[in-house]
């Protein structure tokens, strides 16, 4: 019988939105919070439009968007530049350590999904646009639910972060994983999907628990169903449409996948 074993050594997972925080929830709202203190405030779909990324690439690119520059040079009489990036920086840790570690609930399937891979010998990787400070908040307390990776590869650990595919690289350096075509790349934001792409991995994007939708499992359930059938269409179009080769809803759809997956390759070798 075909395992997921004869096709991988590897699943390389994001946090939030993927493993953690239903919804991706912190991120956002922490970015909304520090961009108000500093007297130019952002929207939630402002906030999510570069989701994924290394924090200090994410404000830099919020920066880009023509309104948030011209509410930052009316508040502070000046074009946003590095500086100003260090400062919604310094004014995003608190928030974004109290949210991660107020959000840090397992996604339902993330420990089980695991588990099953670990009982096949497959290694446990993550990366994630959080620094280690931020992560700080939620590694405990994931442990404490059943998910303790391998590696955490953070923000600014590598030269460059999403969409690169360095994170990645130093994954499977540091856990002597190759080829990369034997590693699982699982993510919900289009940047990380592009990472996974970039790195040769099988990638797979997940669409209902993500920034996509954003939206908490409660507030996702008590939709009608059609509504809630167009938006995740409509995320998991956006994550094909990034790269993934296989979208799936949650983590807790994982495991069924990657055995349909190595069904298909043992079929085409």
């Amino acid at each position: 019988m075909t395992s997921i074993r004869d096709s991988f050594d590897m699943v390389v997972f994001d946090w939030a939105g993927t493993m953690v925080d239903f919804g991706s929830r912190a991120p956002v709202l922490a970015l909304m919070e520090a961009f108000a203190v500093l007297g130019a405030p952002v929207s939630e779909e402002e906030a999510r439009r570069d989701m994924g990324r290394a924090k200090a690439d994410h404000v830099r690119a919020l920066f880009e968007q023509p309104r948030i520059n011209q509410a930052w040079q009316a508040a502070h009489a000046a074009a946003p530049d590095q500086q100003a990036v260090d400062q919604v920086m310094a004014e995003l840790q608190a928030p974004m350590i109290r949210l991660a570690e107020e959000t840090a609930d397992l996604i339902p399937g993330a420990a089980d999904a695991v588990a099953h891979l670990r009982s096949q010998g497959l290694k446990i990787a993550s990366c994630t646009g959080y620094t280690r400070e931020m992560m700080q908040a939620i590694l405990p307390r994931a442990a404490a639910q059943g998910y303790a990776p391998d590696l955490v590869v953070c923000a600014h650990e590598t030269p460059e972060g999403r969409p690169s595919p360095l994170m990645i690289y130093k994954a499977c350096a540091d856990l002597g994983v190759w080829p990369l075509s034997r590693v699982v790349k699982v993510d919900d934001a289009e940047v990380g999907v592009a990472e996974g792409r970039n790195a040769g991995c099988f990638t797979i994007g997940v669409a209902a628990s993500g920034n996509m939708v954003g939206l908490t499992a409660q507030a996702l359930a008590d939709l009608d169903g059609d509504e809630r059938a167009v938006l995740l269409k409509a995320a998991a179009d956006r994550l094909r449409d990034a790269g993934a080769d296989l979208v799936i809803d949650t983590v807790a759809d994982l495991i069924p996948a990657l055995e349909a997956e190595a069904a298909r390759r043992a079929g085409l070798s």
